[in-house]
């Protein structure tokens, strides 16, 4: 392997406790971090280094398992164990809790907000999926709840560019969700990993999916015509599943917008990144390790976020409670 993954920085980000997940801001300028110290730190650039901005402390009881910011960048999301979702607005170099989503019945494992940030999407441990639609006074209201899975649903992701939904489960599926008279339903059950789903990510297109799970595999998803034929009928297929690299549960995968390499981030605590064969058919397409670090972390690795802006930065984050900032080199 040609390609290296060098360390940029590792921080202290929650000590003491796990770090969950990250998330760079739109412009790549910040970078929210959330763990087990039931807070949110907002990191950002100081020459060369990283350092933590401000501490999002009080808006959650228990342990706070995803962040996510707003298209805009002006709200940040966070989702907690303790069944709320809090919204944070953005103050100058300050953030303010502005209103807290209640209604799960359990814990709530993920947010994400749609590409026009009008609709917000979270998931729980009681099997649902909510979507809030967002007004101009940022008044939220939940428009519907999605009762398509079996069991806990651990992550929602949005199409890049519609207003499509794709969730995933410890029922072992991935359903993918769109609008029909103003309400969100089911539209295709994406079957094929034998464990728990963890992640997805969309590629920069929207055409494809990645999904990754406790059953070690990384599997791409297409979007293709349906047997029926039909104009607008889709269902998704999979073209591609990659096994035998992870040593244990994946549980995140990121797609880089701007060279389209995958990242996953895995329990055997390392972080790998692959890139595609792009002489393949797209069809059936051919992913490679093209990078990895087998020591990232000294424990589990729970997520790897591609800089949206900076090609080749990659953020992980893991029990150990650390953050770790990479650079993907790719040779010629």
């Amino acid at each position: 392997m040609k390609d290296a993954l060098s360390l940029v920085q590792r921080l202290s980000a929650h000590p003491d406790s796990r770090c969950w997940f990250v998330s760079w801001n739109p412009t790549g300028t910040l970078l929210a971090s959330c763990g087990g110290d039931k807070a949110v730190r907002i990191w950002g650039q100081e020459g060369d280094s990283w350092v933590c901005k401000t501490v999002l402390q009080d808006g959650h009881q228990r342990t706070v398992r995803k962040v996510a910011w707003s298209p805009c960048g002006n709200y940040l999301a966070s989702a907690s164990f303790d069944a709320t979702t809090c919204i944070w607005k953005k103050k100058e170099n300050d953030f303010e809790s502005i209103t807290v989503l209640e209604g799960h019945e359990n814990e709530v494992k993920c947010v994400a907000w749609a590409p026009s940030g009008n609709l917000l999407a979270t998931c729980s441990r009681d099997k649902s999926v909510w979507v809030w639609e967002v007004d101009e006074e940022d008044e939220y209201e939940c428009v519907t709840v999605v009762n398509s899975h079996t069991q806990d649903v651990k992550h929602v992701v949005w199409h890049p560019t519609q207003e499509l939904l794709a969730s995933a489960s410890y029922d072992n599926n991935i359903c993918i969700y769109k609008e029909d008279d103003d309400d969100w339903e089911c539209r295709d059950t994406l079957k094929g990993h034998t464990s728990t789903v963890w992640s997805l990510a969309f590629d920069a297109a929207g055409q494809r999916l990645a999904s990754c799970s406790d059953d070690r595999t990384v599997k791409i998803w297409k979007e293709t015509p349906n047997e029926s034929g039909q104009a607008g009928d889709l269902s998704w297929k999979c073209v591609c599943t990659l096994s035998g690299y992870h040593g244990r549960t994946i549980y995140d995968i990121d797609w880089c917008r701007q060279t389209g390499a995958l990242a996953t981030a895995c329990g055997d605590d390392a972080v790998r990144v692959f890139k595609e064969d792009e002489t393949a058919d797209p069809d059936q397409p051919v992913f490679s390790l093209a990078a990895q670090v087998t020591k990232a972390h000294s424990q589990d690795v729970n997520c790897v976020s591609w800089n949206p802006k900076e090609a080749g930065l990659l953020a992980a984050c893991s029990d150990d409670g650390e953050i770790t900032i990479w650079r993907f080199q790719e040779e010629d």
